[in-house]
């Protein structure tokens, strides 16, 4: 696996990968597909209407490309609740460990997202609550 290029179709991403309530995850490169060492990669949809579970993603850093749609990342600063609101061609990190959620408010339109992770499988920790009580 380590000294030939990988080829994964569009149509051969897969959901067997870890999820989260109201998101769709899908894995196109990872340590299973493709043999990959140190980084995962794949797309997150999210339908019309639609609030994750608060999660995060462990010691992976998470960087988020929008390709369609106007979705929502909603993280607590320590203070307050803070939500960022993105247009197709943004990009988004979200560093190690922080709680956050996706959201999508359009009630019409799916929003989709590329997602690369700095470690070869898809971290991700699912919590009660975005902020301890």
């Amino acid at each position: 696996a380590g000294n030939r290029v990988h080829h994964i179709r569009a149509s051969d991403i897969s959901a067997e990968t870890a999820q989260s309530e109201g998101l769709r995850r899908f894995a196109a490169l990872s340590g299973t597909s493709v043999g990959a060492e140190k980084l995962w990669m794949g797309e997150t949809h999210a339908m019309p209407s639609t609030v994750s579970a608060n999660h995060h993603h462990g010691d992976s850093e998470t960087a988020i490309y929008v390709r369609s749609g106007h979705p929502e990342f909603v993280f607590h600063d320590g203070a307050e609740e803070v939500r960022i609101s993105t247009s197709p061609g943004d990009y988004v990190f979200i560093p190690p460990y922080l709680p956050h959620r996706e959201e999508n408010p359009d009630p019409d339109t799916r929003a989709e997202v590329v997602i690369a992770r700095s470690t070869q499988e898809a971290v991700v920790v699912n919590l009660p609550a975005l902020y301890p009580l």
